[in-house]
């Protein structure tokens, strides 16, 4: 007697590879978009963070506390404008109370920003970041 051999039905698996990628696709898509979002966002927090202290330290290299409010102001809008930051608003505050050899001069710099700049992905909202920063005054200013 002869045994008939076993016929395996063959799945033809042709094409699957194609499909699962179309079928994944835009889930990374989605994942590397979120990706480049929490980075723009970061980057962002560490821009205004520069902002902040650049101001306070160009605050505390001046002789007058006016002159120190000033020259905070101009370097915060400055610093974030060379780093192509639109804030809508930008407040500085400056913190000129302790203004004084061996004092230190503080200063907060807040930026409310569009996520739909920020991420370049059309993102709707708006994000308020916040940074300080203190510099000590040289206990040698102003004398000769």
């Amino acid at each position: 007697m002869n045994p008939r051999p076993h016929r395996h039905a063959r799945r033809d698996d042709a094409g699957s590879a194609a499909v699962e990628t179309v079928l994944l696709m835009p889930v990374l898509l989605v994942l590397l978009g979120f990706v480049v979002f929490v980075g723009r966002v970061g980057t962002v927090q560490q821009d205004v963070y520069s902002a902040a202290r650049d101001a306070s330290r160009a605050a505390s290299i001046r002789n007058a506390p006016a002159a120190a409010i000033d020259d905070a102001r101009d370097t915060a809008t400055a610093t974030l404008a060379s780093r192509g930051l639109d804030c809508a608003p930008l407040t500085v505050t400056v913190d000129a109370g302790r203004f004084a050899p061996g004092g230190a001069v503080a200063v907060d710099v807040t930026c409310v920003i569009s996520l739909a700049d920020v991420s370049r992905l059309g993102v709707p909202g708006a994000k308020t970041v916040t940074a300080r920063a203190v510099s000590v005054i040289d206990t040698h200013q102003g004398q000769p």
